[in-house]
């Protein structure tokens, strides 16, 4: 009889245990704990419920706590020490420093506009004779061009010396009143022959020759106005000319200008009196130092550059007009905060740089960049002076932060 009552001991043992086994394990046991728990929640009174009152809701009794936001974590990625010294990692702290860039461009030698004549004349006639009869010859300022034959030029000169002999007929007269009368009259003729004379560029010399020869002169002489080359020449033999026609255009190549061609973003860099180095391939080891003249005001749709003007002295005249220059100007930046070109890491959105936070640790930081120099970068914003980064390795480093999921806090505007 005993034996019978521990074998159903037993037996009711292991059905207890078989059944929390398979309510442990099917899950049933946690739906009941939460029914349980439901129950016993809610029976109990809602805090701040009193007197009936409605429930004061639960964010309410939470405080502030909630509302505040957690300040934003600062990205790391790690990179050992050895493993720096294996890919190479190399840091340099952002310092504030004098920054030059130099642009470097071409150009192209022109003549100086401001030295260039045009010999004319203003009087109709027939070119009798060429004293200059090829372009490229070198002439001296009064140097004859070219004789031109005018039926009324030589007209006028014989008016002028008529009236230079009624002047002296008027002299001659007998009667004192009339006399006056006559030597008036041809002396304001005379003066108007002369002023006719000197307003179509007969000299001064040229109308007292004529006054003394008694003879007109059959041609009148086009002399060049300055030294120079003559760089078009118009005239002809035998051809017919009329006032204000160009026949010569010579060009003073004592100084010549420099046209070089300057982009659009590069403008903003670029002032009147900056300082420029100008060589030419032709003469290698010798350089012109000049300065900007002047900035033209429009640019080339083409090609989107303005043209910079430069102004060289050219006394043997061993520089010849559209010779190809070198042009290099450098620009002082003042004194920035910079870092070198390569610390910058630029997707085309934004500009990373990796900072050292010691102990192995970088963090990948967004920067505004400014100026560039020749190897030099300028930071606006995003960086302190004194703060190092990585200037060698940095894509290696970036690659690793991709592959942890490391991205760099946005920058604040």
């Amino acid at each position: 009889m005993k034996n019978k009552k521990i074998t159903a001991l037993v037996a009711v043992c292991l059905f207890v245990g078989g059944l929390l086994f398979y309510l442990y394990y099917s899950g049933s046991w946690k739906k009941i704990a939460e029914k349980a728990s439901v129950t016993t929640t809610a029976k109990a009174p809602a805090p701040g419920h009193q007197h009936g009152g409605a429930p004061i809701p639960a964010e309410r009794t939470t405080g502030t706590a909630t509302d505040e936001a957690e300040p934003e974590e600062t990205p790391l990625v790690e990179i050992p020490t050895d493993k720096q010294e294996m890919i190479g990692v190399k840091t340099v702290p952002a310092m504030v420093k004098p920054l030059e860039r130099v642009l470097r461009t071409v150009g192209r030698i022109e003549y100086d506009e401001r030295k260039l004549a045009t010999a004319n004349t203003k009087i109709e006639g027939w070119i009798e004779k060429l004293h200059v009869d090829y372009t490229g010859r070198y002439v001296k300022k009064g140097e004859p061009l070219a004789e031109i034959y005018s039926p009324e030029l030589v007209a006028t000169q014989q008016e002028l010396l008529n009236t230079i002999r009624w002047v002296s007929q008027g002299k001659a007269v007998k009667d004192e009143n009339t006399a006056m009368l006559l030597t008036k009259d041809a002396e304001a003729i005379l003066a108007a022959a002369k002023e006719r004379l000197r307003l179509w560029d007969i000299s001064e010399e040229q109308i007292a020759r004529i006054a003394k020869t008694g003879k007109p002169v059959r041609t009148l002489t086009i002399y060049s106005p300055v030294s120079g080359y003559v760089v078009q020449k118009m005239a002809v033999q035998g051809m017919r000319v009329m006032p204000g026609e160009k026949l010569f255009d010579v060009a003073d190549l004592a100084s010549v200008w420099v046209i070089a061609d300057i982009y659009e973003y590069e403008l903003p860099l670029i002032k009147v009196g900056q300082k420029a180095r100008i060589g030419l391939s032709y003469f290698p080891g010798r350089e012109f130092i000049s300065q900007v003249d002047y900035v033209y005001p429009a640019l080339a749709g083409e090609t989107r550059t303005a043209k910079v003007r430069f102004t060289i002295p050219n006394p043997g005249g061993d520089l010849k007009p559209q010779m190809f220059t070198k042009v290099e100007i450098k620009i002082h930046l003042g004194s920035r905060l910079s870092v070198p070109s390569e610390a910058v890491i630029d997707t085309g959105v934004r500009q990373i740089v990796y900072v050292d936070q010691g102990e192995g640790n970088f963090e990948p930081r967004e920067v505004m960049t400014g100026s560039r120099a020749e190897d030099m970068v300028e930071i606006v914003r995003g960086l302190k002076a004194g703060e190092k980064v990585a200037a060698a390795a940095n894509f290696l480093i970036d690659s690793e932060a991709q592959l942890k999921g490391v991205v760099p806090l946005p920058l604040k505007r």
